[in-house]
């Protein structure tokens, strides 16, 4: 039975999202990647299989080298799926802004005295 993947599972896990922060900054053959974690550099190839299978990550032969390379295309998915949370957001920060501005151009005269425990 083949194991279908999608980035969801390839940003659950910290390596991997590490490994993918490392590649936006260039791409990296498969022992820099993996001089960069404490873990063995099977476990590392593993975590490499599980974002090219997803798509976040494809791999190419350079000589001797294989070099990754990152997909940002694919991490749309992420950002589509995120875009109705940011809205949310973003009109719930908007009201807190207008409450706060509302607040210090009215401010009270008197303070509320706090009582005494």
């Amino acid at each position: 039975m083949e194991t279908r993947r999608d980035v969801f599972q390839a940003i659950a896990d910290p390596v991997r999202r590490d490994i993918l922060n490392m590649l936006t900054h260039k791409q990296l053959n498969l022992n820099s990647i993996a001089e960069n974690f404490d873990i063995s550099r099977p476990a590392i190839s593993q975590h490499i299989k599980i974002l090219t299978e997803c798509g976040l990550v494809t791999i190419n032969q350079q000589g001797r080298e294989r070099y990754c390379y990152l997909q940002p295309k694919k991490m749309s998915e992420v950002s589509d799926w995120l875009e109705p949370f940011r809205k949310l957001w973003e009109e719930r920060y908007t009201k807190l802004d207008a409450l706060l501005e509302n607040m210090q151009a009215n401010p009270r005269t008197k303070k509320p005295k706090r009582k005494k425990s």
